[in-house]
């Protein structure tokens, strides 16, 4: 069965409402719902229901889309006060770990394809080829197993997670880039007559582009974001969520055709704007937030209809010992070695940052680069990549709780919940919900004998499933439920 533009639409629906199903189904027993849209798009696949697709450039363009939408909300959602305090090790793990980890495993692939038993033999340059390709955590991977997992983390553990999966994925495409470029040029001109001096330099050109331009980019669109968000007075609210949606793909592609890396300027910009006050703010991260999932499901049962699942299998065995090698040795050492000047950071938190070195579409999409550029041996990089994928997903990604409870790293999860069900525009106030207590009532029980801070004041009671409209002489009891609005702090 063959995608066709009469039936590309219904076939679209079905599988997008069956990899919900499935999801919804396997979250029941642990399961990253990501892994499950990876597998619903396998089992409607070529060796499934026999959905025919294998174009590698429309799955990369696809995955483009994606990670940009996924970055820009993980950016939008990282808040700076959070991130502050593990600026450091965040972007060292973003730069350091990910070279590091590449160098580890990729010596250690090129050590298995010299054993005359592999079922593999590739050249140095293409083994570390394949290291780099997935040696980036997974940004949708950890935003949404650690954003959905109901825990939350000790020793700011989760900024420091999610801000070097949001900013480690440049420093894998840059080393993917460049490796591509060392192979075709080793494999078209001979290692006799290769200028080693000019790889180096070339290479490094290629580096200080892609960081310079990608964060003077996403600065720059970041804060031109917010002052037209800002000053463009708009007569739909959901317009404002298009054109930020609009100026995200604009920041990607003209930074990418600066030579910047493009993937990094969106996140950074995100960043930039999820830290500003702006017009309509809630509509603008529901907006998000609604197509942020609908990229990841396209994105993910895409790579799943890409692969072949019987040429994955035949890779199997040797991509077994590579992935626990990377699970096992090859992240914890890089980020063990990476940390090791912040000496803040606890032997628990460096094994659970270790552990948390979850693999997704990202090393996927970039497993598709090699492909596309005809490197010799892409076809058995991206079948591995795959499996390795998978592999971390279910071994890593089902276990993230769990480990974090073994480590005593979990803390009992904030009842954060909106009772009230009631926004207010940002500029107007900061709403606060209080549950009263004993102590709270024993100056009396009415409104005007609770004493509140100064600039707060009661919207709204609710008390068991009642909602009741305050004054100064409503009796209050024990464990009702106040909606407090509170002036803005001008240091948020």
């Amino acid at each position: 069965m063959h995608f066709t533009s009469e039936n590309i639409l219904l076939i679209s629906s079905i599988l997008i409402f069956c990899s919900i199903l499935i999801s919804k189904a396997g979250y029941r027993f642990g399961l990253p719902s990501l892994l499950l849209f990876l597998i619903a798009g396998m089992l409607f696949g070529s060796d499934g229901l026999g959905l025919q697709f294998n174009n590698m450039n429309h799955a990369q363009f696809i995955g483009m889309i994606a990670l940009c939408v996924i970055l820009f909300t993980g950016g939008m959602e990282t808040k700076f006060k959070e991130i502050k305090p593990v600026l450091g090790e965040g972007l060292a793990l973003s730069t350091i770990g990910v070279l590091l980890t590449t160098v580890f495993t990729g010596l250690f692939i090129f050590l298995l394809s010299e054993w005359d038993m592999a079922p593999i033999s590739l050249p140095l340059v293409t083994c570390i080829l394949l290291a780099a390709t997935m040696s980036s955590t997974d940004s949708a991977s950890v935003f949404n197993i650690l954003r959905n997992s109901r825990m939350k983390l000790k020793n700011n553990l989760q900024p420091l997670l999610e801000l070097e999966s949001g900013s480690n994925d440049p420093m894998a495409y840059i080393l993917t880039i460049v490796l591509i470029q060392i192979a075709n040029t080793l494999s078209g001109a001979g290692a006799e007559s290769i200028d080693a001096w000019t790889i180096t330099a070339d290479a490094l050109k290629t580096l200080l582009l892609q960081f310079g331009v990608g964060i003077i980019a996403g600065m720059v669109m970041g804060y031109f974001a917010v002052w037209v968000l800002n000053k463009v007075h708009l007569t739909n609210a959901p317009l404002y969520a298009i054109l930020l949606i609009s100026i995200v793909f604009f920041t990607f592609t003209v930074t990418t055709k600066l030579y910047g890396n493009g993937y990094l300027a969106v996140y950074l910009a995100g960043v930039i704007i999820g830290n500003h006050k702006i017009t309509f703010r809630k509509e603008i991260f529901s907006f998000l937030d609604g197509m942020t999932w609908l990229v990841q499901i396209v994105m993910f049962v895409a790579l799943g209809l890409l692969v072949n699942p019987h040429e994955m299998l035949q890779v199997a065995p040797i991509a077994l010992l590579i992935g626990l090698f990377m699970i096992l040795v090859g992240r914890p050492l890089s980020v063990f070695l990476t940390l090791i000047p912040f000496r803040k950071v606890s032997l628990p938190s460096k094994t659970y940052i270790s552990w948390v070195g979850l693999r997704g579409a990202v090393p996927i999409i970039f497993a598709t680069y090699p492909v596309i550029a005809k490197v010799e041996g892409s076809g058995l990089i991206f079948n591995i990549v795959f499996f390795i994928t998978l592999m971390s997903l279910i071994i890593q990604g089902s276990t993230i709780t769990s480990a974090a409870k073994k480590l005593n790293l979990s803390l009992p999860v904030p009842d954060d919940d909106n009772k009230f069900g009631v926004e207010v525009p940002e500029e107007a106030g900061k709403l606060v919900e209080v549950t009263l207590t004993e102590e709270a009532l024993q100056l009396g029980n009415t409104l005007k004998e609770v004493k509140l801070p100064e600039g707060m004041l009661v919207m709204m009671i609710k008390r068991g499933e009642k909602f009741i409209v305050p004054n100064g002489s409503v009796e209050l009891h024990e464990g009702d439920r106040l909606l407090i609005i509170s002036e803005n702090d001008d240091e948020d």
